[in-house]
């Protein structure tokens, strides 16, 4: 067995502290943003009178020639530039999260430095594995790190088609958790593994179960925004107004019907890693360790859990037209039983699954 390399265990950890708070300027930088959002969204509206502006006078001028044909234009066109504007819509979000080609300065060096953050973290992370020689996710230190980059990479890898600076606040505040999670709560020295762990199925049951852990982070903070937006929503119902309120960035999110077909189609590609991963190749990894599929150990029980809870929310949205609130309430309540399977399961029931990390 190869000895530890113990400079390279030092530059790991330097990085991820380094990471840690790239990451955190990185969340400040997105609430920030949320919190000037009443600035963006007369910006936005600016831009979009000036473009509206710009085709009447596009529409104005090709009609010009003749009277008649210029007065049917500018009935068609809308007010003149004399005229009090039309209010612009209320929504100032692409439902399907294109970009519009807005300017949000602070959103855009937040992502700029999230990218600089999983650069370094991404490096944490592989000088970890190098350095014992094995993958960098046997203990709960390594997985909620690995957990950590994952999510900040799959943020990333989204936004790169879709328009979720949005989501920045609440996805960048579960990775620096994550990683002040494994930092002060699960400090643990890079080491070799028990042997039980000294399999190539950990590279696949782990790394599946992270990718579902991502996607499902990224969803429940989708389910979150889809209950305040629906609360907001209902009061734009009732007649009640919402832009001088404290929901004012809600103006820069998708509706909630939009959040939560978006959250769908993510749970949907995270119930299947979690079926690939934890289900299925961990009852192959059980039956090589322990010569059984499947033994009711704490951890598998939670793991099915899971499994069931997401399986019914994608059942009851799918069949039985369970949408809205409902909905977002049942993908909560499995993000939640992912949390109470890693945060308490994994710490206060020990069984065959017992590979925190913690010190004796």
């Amino acid at each position: 067995m190869q000895s530890i390399n113990m400079e390279l265990a030092q530059y790991s950890e330097l990085f991820m502290l380094i990471a840690a708070f790239i990451y955190t300027g990185a969340f400040m930088l997105f609430a920030v943003d949320m919190i000037r959002s009443s600035a963006t969204i007369r910006r936005v509206e600016a831009e979009l009178a000036a473009e509206n502006a710009a085709e009447r006078e596009l529409v104005g001028a090709g009609s010009a020639s003749g009277a008649v044909a210029a007065e049917g234009a500018d009935a068609a066109a809308g007010p003149g530039p004399d005229q009090p504007m039309a209010a612009p819509a209320d929504e100032l979000v692409d439902e399907e999260m294109a970009y519009l080609g807005t300017s949000r300065p602070f959103a855009n060096v937040a992502v700029a430095l999230t990218v600089l953050g999983v650069a370094a973290h991404a490096f944490a992370v592989a000088a970890r594995g190098i350095a014992a020689n094995r993958v960098p996710w046997a203990n709960m230190y390594e997985f909620l790190a690995t957990g950590g980059l994952v999510v900040a990479a799959v943020y990333l890898l989204v936004l790169t088609r879709k328009d979720v600076r949005f989501l920045g606040t609440f996805a960048l505040g579960l990775v620096v958790t994550m990683m002040a999670a494994a930092t002060i709560g699960f400090p643990t020295p890079v080491a070799h593994v028990q042997p039980a762990l000294q399999s190539p199925w950990i590279a696949i049951h782990v790394s599946l179960a992270v990718l579902a852990i991502s996607l499902f982070t990224l969803t429940f903070a989708m389910n979150v925004l889809q209950l305040i937006q629906h609360r907001r929503e209902l009061a734009q119902a009732a007649g009640e107004t919402t832009r001088g309120s404290g929901w004012q960035f809600l103006r820069l999110v998708p509706s909630a019907t939009s959040l939560e077909n978006w959250a769908y189609r993510m749970n949907a590609v995270g119930f299947v890693f979690w079926t690939l991963g934890p289900l299925i190749t961990g009852a192959i990894w059980a039956e090589e360790a322990w010569g059984r599929y499947w033994g009711w150990d704490v951890k598998e029980v939670w793991t099915f859990v899971i499994w069931v809870v997401y399986a019914g929310y994608l059942h009851a949205r799918a069949t039985r037209g369970w949408t809205g609130n409902r909905a977002a309430w049942l993908s909560i309540i499995g993000y939640g039983c992912i949390i109470f399977n890693y945060a308490v399961v994994n710490i206060y029931f020990p069984g065959l699954h017992s590979y925190a990390g913690l010190p004796e």
